[in-house]
């Protein structure tokens, strides 16, 4: 088994030349290569971060809805429990629950956003 260069090695080698070469570019192409190095602190992160904002997703979203599943099929049946009126913002729970996702996906997705004081208390 290969154990390095790892993944994230190689996304931070790619992000880093592009770091490099983004001034040389015509201010388009520049963009465009800040975009896709950001992409790739994206897929970084998703690498090191994801599978455990996963599992502890699930395991939320387990304990509030009272049964097993993978991740997508708890979404979806929190989605229909939302929209049939069986659970509502004071179902106990339900609001912790869907801050702790959001903020680990922000911290993914995007870690240097924050949001508004109080805007996810």
């Amino acid at each position: 088994m290969i154990d390095h260069p790892r993944a994230e090695e190689l996304l931070d080698a790619v992000a880093g030349w592009i770091d490099c070469v983004r001034s040389e570019l015509n201010p388009r192409d520049a963009f465009l290569a800040r975009v896709a190095a950001n992409a790739l602190s994206v897929v970084r992160r998703e690498l090191l971060q994801g599978g455990a904002a996963e599992a502890a997703a699930t395991q939320r979203l387990s304990e509030l809805l009272g049964r097993d599943g993978s991740l997508p099929e708890l979404n979806a049946d929190l989605c229909a429990r939302l929209r049939e009126g069986a659970m509502d913002r004071d179902t106990p729970g339900l609001l912790a629950a869907l801050k702790a996702n959001i903020v680990e996906q922000i911290a993914i997705d995007q870690p240097n956003y924050a949001p508004e004081p109080g805007r996810l208390a």
